[in-house]
């Protein structure tokens, strides 16, 4: 009696999942993390959008990290689905690490939009807002990394697909079977033809019947 897996099991979900929270992830990034209002007297433009890439990279490595992971774990084996899940765990707290810091600081997240703005990473007078995305990061970070929990958990129940042409064995029903349609006894040599064929000749390959041609002759004739 076949047991059906559990939807929570199934590789197809989890990997769909892992993948798709690191892409967030990486999506939050392309977004505006930090609005800066510099000083008007330093600058002619004195609103600066910090973009997730510039204020925090680390969430951006640590995204295309869990992406590669989880598309890896398809084609992986038992011990390197746990390193993947230990890899997408990582990843996870990578994220929301580097997304708490932006919203503790994030001044600092803002130093190098202000230093292209007015040549030093700070100004008295410069404000720094947050937007919803460092917020949205850091809560996908946490989901990336129960994601790894889950693919550890999910994991254990997958098997490995294997596959490859099987064996015959002396004394196989299938062999003799084939050999009994070629003509040969079960247990002989598969070039061992019946006497009919074996008075046709040896068997003409592309190669003879174009040298047969080429001299004029018939390649299906059996001389």
């Amino acid at each position: 009696m076949s047991t059906t897996t559990p939807r929570w099991q199934r590789k197809g979900i989890v990997i769909m999942v892992t993948v798709l929270l690191a892409a967030l992830a990486f999506g939050t990034t392309t977004r505006t993390w930090l609005n800066v209002t510099l000083p008007a007297a330093n600058v002619v433009t004195p609103d600066v959008a910090v973009s997730g890439s510039d204020a925090a990279t680390a969430v951006t490595a640590f995204a295309v990290v869990g992406v590669a992971a989880a598309l890896a774990a398809g084609i992986a084996g038992r011990i390197a689905r746990w390193i993947i899940s230990v890899i997408i765990v990582v990843s996870g707290v990578g994220v929301a690490v580097a997304s708490s810091r932006i919203i503790s600081d994030p001044l600092q997240g803002a130093a190098g939009a202000i230093g292209k703005a007015i040549g030093v990473s700070s100004a008295e007078g410069t404000q720094v807002e947050l937007t919803p995305m460092p917020y949205a990061a850091l809560a996908i970070g946490i989901l990336i990394a129960l994601a790894g929990i889950w693919f550890a958990l999910a994991g254990r129940h997958w098997t490995t697909s294997r596959r490859y042409a099987p064996t015959a064995e002396p004394g196989d029903p299938d062999t003799g079977a084939a050999a009994e349609g070629t003509g040969a006894a079960p247990g002989t040599s598969p070039d061992a033809r019946n006497p009919k064929d074996a008075a046709a000749g040896p068997p003409v390959d592309e190669i003879d019947s174009w040298d047969r041609l080429t001299r004029g002759e018939d390649p299906t004739d059996p001389k």
